[in-house]
């Protein structure tokens, strides 16, 4: 099914995208790594070589339309084609997210207690750059290499949703709105290039094990936090994902037989959490 595609996968030194370039590697796809930071790209890469699959590397701020742009172009150069975009970079952070769960008028005093961080109190520069890098950061992707798919006769893209698309988890104000953004565009974009032979689509993990998770969440193995603890009992399964779960996803969708009538579509690979209302 891989053999002789061309797979462009952006976040790829990330936990999951860098195992689901391993998997497309493994399946026979030559596979262009994109990151921010070349060096973690390359050691993704490395471990992809000694497995001997096909890679490269390139270095781009998806956020930044020229970049973009000229990173997409070059892979062409090289490659000749691009067959499937797994539009992976995306991510929150701590600086954009209070650490209370509702407002308490003490947020918007000039002294406030320093274990009071509100909404009104977070970096909105950081609030800024998460909205962009999950939605501007998958659309300059999306537009620059479906360019190149119209020309060659159709592919498929992939994009990232996240739990926080169906219903915002607590202080993830700027990450909900950025996720809730893609599964939206998702549809829009799948709709305007269906003819053009181009399926797009999104999935949505659920709450997947890797080495920052896991300091929040712990293990079901060696004890849970109370996060954790909350997780587990809202998820039917009664267990954490792993990055191969969602290369499962990845592998049906991209597959045009399998997946072939599917577009514009949000899959959660979330071992049941959105079946649960919480009472």
């Amino acid at each position: 099914m891989m053999k002789g595609k061309v797979a462009v996968v952006t976040g790829a030194a990330g936990v999951i995208c860098s195992e689901v370039a391993r998997d497309l590697a493994a399946g026979g796809a030559t596979v262009v790594l994109v990151d921010l930071v070349l060096e973690n790209a390359e050691k993704v890469a490395q471990s992809i070589r000694e497995k001997g699959g096909n890679c490269a590397c390139y270095a781009c701020d998806v956020t930044n339309k020229a970049m973009v742009d000229a990173m997409a172009e070059k892979v062409i150069e090289a490659h000749g084609r691009c067959d499937i975009l797994v539009n992976g970079a995306g991510g929150n952070s701590a600086k954009a997210q209070p650490k209370i769960v509702e407002f308490d008028p003490r947020e918007l005093e000039e002294e406030r207690p320093e274990d009071i961080v509100g909404i009104y109190n977070v970096d909105m520069d950081a609030f800024e750059g998460i909205v962009k890098l999950n939605t501007m950061g998958t659309v300059y992707p999306l537009l620059a290499f479906a360019k190149y798919m119209i020309k060659q006769g159709g592919g498929n893209i992939i994009n990232f949703a996240s739990m926080n698309t169906y219903c915002p988890l607590t202080r993830n104000f700027a990450y909900a709105m950025a996720k809730a953004g893609v599964a939206n565009f998702t549809q829009a974009f799948a709709a305007y290039f269906a003819k053009c032979g181009i399926r797009i689509n999104a999935i949505a993990p659920g709450f997947i094990l890797n080495p920052r998770s896991q300091l929040i969440l712990g293990t079901v193995e060696e004890g849970l936090t109370k996060r954790g603890k909350d997780v587990i009992d809202h998820t039917p399964m009664g267990k954490f994902g792993s990055a191969n779960d969602i290369c499962g996803c990845v592998r049906w969708l991209i597959d045009d037989e399998a997946a072939g009538f599917v577009t514009g579509i949000t899959v959660p690979v979330d071992g049941g959490f959105l079946t649960l209302s919480g009472v």
